[in-house]
């Protein structure tokens, strides 16, 4: 199967405090140990655990990323920014050049169909509309796959562009690539972003450390697998556009 990439931004960032210093420290070590991080890039500076060097974390947090629903493997990770719970209607406009493409336009429907499904704290319409909390705009780009970027200031950002490559593509496929980017602008980051080869193949990369975050969502695992999320760095042709199991976990707990 070819696996295409959908390419965004990343980072790493978690916050932490700390109680009783060394058996603490230890806890935090081993939980972080058994969730996949590698003990090469665990260090304790000054009575508190640092993983990238440069990301903090705290019992709480190395607890929560132990959690793991009905015992299957999930993942998913999220941002420092999210969407506030003042956004509950976000309108998604595509341009005119947007919807000359037919399958394009079938996967913002679905994709569009695939957050409405989910009874989450904000609705997406296709348009706008006077009682918009935030627009989205859809737009068209070369190639095949997609970008987007993070939330500011409790707003999903502004664009998804999208690769009018993936014309050739199914409905499915489109459904998942543009559900995907805007996973993105509502706080997703990519599930396997410590490791693009588990859906890209080829040699492990790291999308590496900046500061919008990547923070596991508890109820889900940190590891990543092929086919486990929408929001994995790159698809398969044969992507149906529906969410996993591990997409809705991370759904229902934000929003």
């Amino acid at each position: 199967m070819r696996k295409l990439s959908m390419a965004l931004l990343a980072g790493v960032a978690l916050v932490g405090c700390g109680v009783d210093p060394q058996a603490e420290q230890q806890e935090i070590i081993d939980n972080l140990v058994k969730a996949g991080f590698p003990a090469d890039d665990i260090m304790v500076h000054e009575g508190s655990v640092y993983v990238g060097r440069d990301a903090e974390v705290s019992l709480a947090a190395s607890q929560e990323m132990l959690q793991v629903v009905d015992g299957s493997t999930k993942e998913q990770y999220r941002t420092t920014n999210l969407v506030a719970s003042t956004v509950t209607k976000i309108c998604v406009v595509p341009t005119s050049q947007f919807n000359s493409y037919s399958q394009l336009s079938a996967g913002l429907d679905g994709a569009i169909a695939n957050y409405n499904s989910q009874n989450l704290s904000f609705s997406l319409v296709r348009g706008s509309a006077p009682d918009c909390s935030a627009t989205i705009s859809a737009k068209t780009t070369s190639g095949v796959g997609g970008n987007s970027g993070f939330p500011t200031g409790g707003k999903p950002y502004g664009t998804i562009n999208i690769g009018t490559g993936l014309q050739s593509y199914s409905t499915g496929v489109n459904t998942h690539v543009i559900t995907h980017e805007i996973g993105h602008t509502i706080g997703f980051r990519h599930s396997d972003y410590y490791d693009r080869s588990i859906s890209c193949g080829g040699a492990a990369s790291n999308e590496g450390a900046s500061n919008v975050g990547a923070i596991l969502i508890p109820g889900t695992s940190s590891t990543a697998k092929v086919g486990g999320s929408i929001m994995n760095s790159c698809f398969r042709s044969s992507e149906s556009g529906s969410w996993s199991a591990s997409d809705k976990t991370a759904l229902d707990y934000l929003y």
